[in-house]
This record gives structure tokens, sequence and C-alpha cells, in this order.
């Protein structure tokens, strides 16, 4: 074995939520291409069939699935036949998520709610039940991704997004404390928080701020497609085998200031 041989992931199973686009799609692209299969969900399904095909050309092994990670019966169902189709789960990546702009003395209620269920509950739920399987069967990695607005506060004018921030602030706890809980039973959970990538949920905000972003980050640049393969890749592999509980930010060294 070299050095090397710890980052493969030849015969791994790995469920990627929000993997249909993204920073999840190029997740789920680095962990096929060291040799896992990858199970792609979202509430936009044919996001995912349409990256489950590209993979498939590459010649990769993908399912695609719907997933509203705020209902528990449709997490339960992703499990389910992700254990159906491939026999096993060794690998989470909670990646879904959603956002709201607003003024926090004007964020209405229901954009609050949303954005917690979807960014924190979310995590939660797909976490337990994923973790209930692992228990039981040698443990597993779980990755969450998690953001550097949970790390700190946002000047308005870059991110105006309370809920966001304090969602991804909830799932680094949740991290920490998932970590302590199921390291007994071999289940590792770690955190990425990634800086400013260009993503859909991005594109107004860097738009609107983009300036005063890349003069807070040291490299003066936002992440590219391969940026957070690497992190990705290293929480799921052996190479982070005593590793856990940790948050590993990707931001261009926005949060070393």
């Amino acid at each position: 074995m070299t050095v090397f041989d710890l980052f493969r992931l030849d015969g791994k199973v790995a469920i990627v939520t929000g993997g249909g686009r993204g920073l999840g799609q190029q997740i789920a692209q680095a962990y096929v291409e060291a040799g896992a299969k990858v199970v792609l969900c979202s509430r936009r399904v044919e996001n995912c069939e349409q990256v489950k095909q590209e993979l498939e050309a590459q010649g990769g092994e993908a399912l695609a699935l719907p997933l509203d990670v705020t209902n528990p019966t449709s997490v339960q169902e992703v499990v389910d036949k992700t254990l159906e189709h491939f026999g096993k789960i060794d690998i989470l990546v909670n990646n879904s998520g959603t956002s709201w702009g607003a003024p926090a003395l004007e964020m209405p209620y229901d954009a609050w709610m949303k954005v917690i269920q979807t960014n924190l509950t979310g995590t939660f739920l797909m976490s337990q039940a994923v973790a209930r399987f692992m228990k039981d069967h040698g443990g597993g990695k779980i990755i969450n991704i998690a953001s550097v607005a949970g790390l700190r506060g946002s000047e308005p004018e870059a991110l105006d997004a309370v809920g966001y921030n304090a969602s991804k602030g909830g799932v680094i706890t949740l991290t920490k404390d998932l970590a302590v809980k199921w390291a007994r039973y071999n289940i590792y959970v770690n955190a990425i928080a990634p800086g400013f990538f260009p993503t859909k949920m991005t594109k107004v905000v860097l738009e609107r701020g983009g300036d005063l972003i890349l003069r807070a980050t040291p490299l003066h640049r936002v992440g590219g497609e391969r940026d957070l393969q690497g992190a990705a890749l290293y929480f799921a592999s052996a190479a982070s085998d005593f590793v856990t509980g940790q948050v590993l930010a990707v931001d261009g060294g926005s949060t070393a200031r």
C-alpha cells in the first residue's frame, strides 16, 4: 500500500444529497473517480438523473433518487432504496441546502424556518437514518457541508442571510456532537466549511458583493470546480481514519484574518 491508496474509495457506496448540481455534483464526481458508487438525491431528481448519465458515461456507477431532507419518510426511502440497490452505505455527504436573503430585522418567519429545516434539521435527519445502518455494519463516514458563514458573522453588504449563518453554525456544532456520540460505533462525522464558490445559490451574492468578498479573501479568488474535491475525498477515505469532529475551511484564507 502507498499513501495514495489511503485515498481510494474502491467498492464504497456514497450518498450525496443535493448531488444534481454545484458542490454536490463536484463531490460525486470526485468519489466516482476514486472508485466509489454514488447515490445522487435532491428535490429536483431530474438534475440528479442528468449527472447520473454523465458519471455513467465516464464508467462510473450511480443511482438518482428524489429527496426532501425535511421529510423523514423521504429520507428513509432514500436509505432503503440505496440499500436495496447497492446493499450498503459507507459514506454520507449532507450537501442539500438553501438560503434566503433579507435584513435580520425583516427576515420572514416562514423563510427562517425553511432555511433551518433544510440546512440543519435535514442534515440531522439524513445523518440519523444513515447512522442507524452504519452502527450495525461497522461504521462509516459522514461529511457535512457547512460554510464559513457558520464560523462568524457576515457584513450585510456581503451576505445578508441570518438564517443561513445560523443554520450553518448549527451544522458545525451538530457535527462535533455527533462525532463524540457516534465514535464508539466507528462512525466518523466531519464538516467542510466552504468559502464562496460560484453556484446557483451564490450567484446573486457574488454579483452584489463580489468585490468585497474578494478583498476579504487572501487568495483573491472564489473557489474553482476542483477546490472542494480534495477535502471531500480526504474525509470520506481511510486517509482521515484518526480524524473526527473537525471542521475544515476551504475558503481561500478568508477565516485566517
